[in-house]
């Protein structure tokens, strides 16, 4: 079964190949997602790689972890599963009206 691995402190400049390519030395990697800002679509300087096996995973991790790519330090290890999230998002009450002023 595949294993999904959070990669962070990610490079800005990193694209999803090199991501690719940086796992592919400890194993088969079935994807590799470089997270980007929905409104810039600059990277957000994490992603995540999905491998094929929890032991390619623990070995990419015990690599990986720690290591610099572009003058950065990487964070990688396994992916937590994703929160599920109130419908519309976001929100916050209505800002107040400051009632009678007299």
């Amino acid at each position: 079964m595949s294993t999904k691995l959070y990669v962070g402190s990610l490079p800005y400049s990193t694209t999803e190949q090199q991501l690719s390519e940086l796992f592919s030395q400890y194993g088969s990697v079935q994807s590799a997602k470089v997270i980007t800002d929905r409104y810039t679509g600059q990277s957000r300087g994490f992603g995540f790689v999905e491998m094929a096996t929890g032991e390619e995973a623990q070995k990419a991790i015990a690599a990986l972890h720690g290591s610099e790519m572009g003058g950065r330090t990487l964070v990688v290890n396994e992916a937590r599963p994703q929160e599920k999230r109130a419908y519309g998002g976001g929100g916050g009450g209505a800002g107040g009206g400051g009632g009678d002023r007299w």
